[in-house]
Parts: structure tokens; C-alpha cells; sequence
């Protein structure tokens, strides 16, 4: 018998969380662990004693037809990566890694292109955390190191030339 790899064995946890998640858009479940121990887990669903999507029957979003990627104030949901870091001491996240795992909550298939937000990737590097595993296929992950957000900081906007600085 073949044992599962470390980073599936988490995501395998992190996508058993997802269960929990009251998005009537997508489910995403996820978990920090540190020093091979779970510290927190987290899914996306609206703030404590507020209504859920799935208990009003729509969306927000999508009733207002708003794309993909846009808009996210007007979400009902806490997302789950920031779930999982309220849940945890900064002290135990510190060098951990998180694990995300989405899917769409009608298909059940596996969200494309998963990346936390601008405000996410603030949070996850506030948080102290060093890596961020992402679920691709039952089997395959994207592994980012979080000092490349640090480095490559996309936040700092500059109007006066359109576009988005980096840092050198």
C-alpha cells in the first residue's frame, strides 16, 4: 500500500472543510498547519448569526450580474482563508502553510485559476504564513511561496501611469 503525499493529505482535510461552506457560487475550504499540526481551519459563509446564500436562495453577485473577480465587497461571504487566519494566533501561523481547496457549488468541479484575493494574499502575509498550496485536480496542487507577494507586491498603484508598480 501506497501512502498519499503530505500536501494531498492536507488538501484532502482542507476539501472535507469546504463541506461547511454556505456559498450558493462556490464552496472553499482551507486549513493551516505548522509544524506538521493543524493549527486552524476555515470555509467561506457569512459572518457569524448573518444569513448564509444558500438559507436566502441567491446570490448577490450574481443577481446584480457582477463578473467574476469583481466587486467582492458586495460578497455575503467571509472567505475561507481568512476564516482559517481568524481561527489562529499569529504565533502559530507564523512559517506555516495554508492549504486552499475550491469548487464550484453546482458542478461540484474543481475552481480554475484559484488564487486568494489582494485582500487574502494582505492577510496571509500579515499572517506570517510561508506558503500557500493550492488544489488543481484530486492529485495535483500549485505550491506559492509567500515571499513572492512580498517582493512582487501588485498592491502599489500608481494613477499617474495606469498600471500596477513592482517593486525591484
Amino acid at each position: 500500500m501506497s501512502r498519499i503525499d503530505k500536501e494531498n493529505y492536507y488538501l484532502d482535510i482542507a476539501e472535507t472543510v469546504l463541506e461547511r461552506a454556505t456559498c450558493s457560487h462556490a464552496r472553499y475550504g482551507a486549513l493551516i498547519v505548522r509544524n506538521d499540526e493543524i493549527v486552524s481551519t476555515g470555509y467561506n459563509g457569512a459572518p457569524r448569526g448573518r444569513s448564509n446564500c444558500i438559507d436566502l436562495g441567491y446570490c448577490v453577485r450574481r443577481r446584480l450580474n457582477i463578473p467574476p473577480g469583481e466587486r467582492y465587497e458586495l460578497c455575503r461571504s467571509v472567505p475561507a482563508e481568512a476564516n482559517a487566519i481568524i481561527s489562529a494566533a499569529r504565533s502559530e501561523c507564523i512559517g506555516g502553510t495554508i492549504y486552499l481547496v475550491g469548487r464550484d457549488a453546482e458542478s461540484g468541479d474543481y475552481v480554475k485559476n484559484v488564487l486568494p484575493s489582494a485582500m487574502g494574499r494582505r492577510m496571509i502575509i500579515n499572517a506570517g504564513l510561508s506558503k500557500v498550496i493550492i488544489r488543481r485536480t484530486a492529485t495535483t496542487y500549485d505550491i506559492i511561496n509567500v515571499q513572492e507577494w512580498v517582493f512582487n507586491d501588485d498592491s502599489i498603484f500608481d494613477p499617474s501611469e495606469s498600471k500596477i508598480l513592482t517593486t525591484p
